[in-house]
């Protein structure tokens, strides 16, 4: 549904189009509640798809904030001048006997071979409904979407309020028109394809959480909360270094974004990351080069040098904190680093040692103000902060009924559906 609209001249029939894919996504599969995995600082996910017509998408996502959790993610399609960049921010919220994913942030869907920029294209921003986990305490459990989101294109002017009727206690009556869009049964799905785990870093999220989703798999739910247990604390060890050392994270493959009037991302304030690279081959095929050097994504695509920001320094500061935070206690803090004067930098500590394999041509030029480390290597083995450990509401006696029982790997052609833990 969507290689096909960059090419409809008609704008308002390209936007209904971008609005019936935008919808076809929004669907509740698995049925079930299960139990979440927390996302750690610095998690990576890279993949791509292989589509029909000898086209190919890419895709990088990367934890951004741990508390409050942020996922920023980048995927394009060079072939049909697509590109999509956005930042989930869900929190969570409980209300009685449901609990709520309230499903903040913003993605942005360019259409490269549009509009009166370029660089920019056509750009259509999208937000998504929230989700609700009913019946936690008692009734039937079911999960269902809610409230507003919008799909907007400032270059059209046209827009459209979507609203997620949730279902109440009595049955509600459709008064509607009822019409196929799209027949999933006619449809092909094209499966990501993802590097194998022996080629993946130890901070990518099926290597991260291999053991913890083997351990689900074959319903040892007693093993599954020791791996995950040890994901955990790793972070909230590597949490307590840095703010002893008097040291920020950043973000590996993402950097700020650059808004406000005459910025380059203007317009895009909300996303609040972006991948940290520039994509203006004048080529799918020199694009995809470039896509390519931010991090390695096909299989044999080994990682290098080049694929990281910069060394990053230090901060230096001239006494320990007092009252070091909590394990619980937020990472990065947008509002304080905003206002309060950093201190000095002190000497650049020198990039951890690496093998050296060979990296794609053209490597897309990297902000040189955005800070990178020799820790940032060592954060992706390591980096995270205390979170309370378990579910909105564990779900173990479901999970155990649902839960396929036979394992496999899920580092080619598997999909995984992993809900978030918004933590609020």
């Amino acid at each position: 549904m969507l290689l096909p609209i960059p090419e409809i001249d008609d704008p308002v029939e390209r936007f209904v189009a971008v609005v019936k894919f935008y919808l076809s996504g929004w669907h509740i599969r698995p049925p079930g509640v299960k139990k979440p995995l927390n996302p750690v600082l610095g998690e990576v996910f890279s993949c791509y798809w292989d589509f029909p017509d000898n086209t190919r998408a890419y895709y990088i996502s990367e934890q951004t904030s741990h508390h409050p959790p942020k996922s920023s993610y980048f995927y394009m399609v060079p072939g049909h001048n697509i590109r999509v960049d956005g930042t989930l921010k869900p929190r969570s919220k409980f209300l009685g006997n449901s609990a709520a994913s309230m499903m903040e942030g913003t993605a942005i869907l360019s259409l490269l071979n549009r509009g009166a920029d370029p660089s920019k294209g056509e750009r259509y921003t999208l937000t998504q409904p929230n989700m609700y986990a009913r019946g936690i305490l008692f009734g039937k459990m079911k999960y269902e979407l809610g409230d507003h989101s919008f799909v907007r294109c400032p270059e059209t002017g046209l827009s459209a309020d979507i609203d997620f009727k949730v279902k109440g206690w009595a049955n509600t009556r459709q008064t509607a028109q009822r019409e196929m869009f799209f027949n999933a049964l006619k449809s092909k799905p094209s499966a990501p394809m993802c590097r194998p785990l022996e080629e993946q870093a130890e901070r990518e999220s099926q290597r991260l959480w291999a053991k913890t989703s083997q351990a689900v798999k074959e319903r040892n739910h007693e093993l599954a909360t020791d791996e995950k247990t040890k994901v955990e604390e790793v972070q909230r060890e590597e949490a307590a270094k840095r703010a002893n050392d008097g040291v920020e994270w950043h973000p590996k493959l993402f950097r700020p974004v650059r808004g406000g009037p005459g910025g380059p991302e203007e317009g895009e304030e909300d996303l609040e990351w972006i991948i940290n690279a520039t994509i203006d081959g004048t080529t799918p095929e020199k694009q995809a080069a470039q896509i390519m050097a931010i991090y390695p994504i096909i299989k044999g695509q080994k990682f290098n040098q080049q694929n990281v920001i910069p060394p990053r320094a230090s901060l230096e500061v001239k006494e320990p904190p007092k009252d070091p935070p909590s394990a619980a206690g937020d990472l990065i803090d947008f509002g304080d680093s905003e206002s309060t004067p950093q201190p000095p930098l002190t000497k650049e500590q020198p990039p951890a040692a690496e093998e050296q394999p060979q990296t794609p041509a053209n490597p897309p030029p990297l902000d040189p103000s955005h800070p990178s480390t020799t820790e940032i290597q060592e954060m992706l083995s390591a980096t995270g902060s205390q979170a309370k450990d378990g579910p909105l509401v564990d779900f173990h006696g479901d999970l155990k009924k649902s839960l396929p029982g036979s394992a496999k790997r899920t580092d080619s052609t598997a999909s995984e559906d992993n809900f978030v833990d918004a933590q609020g």
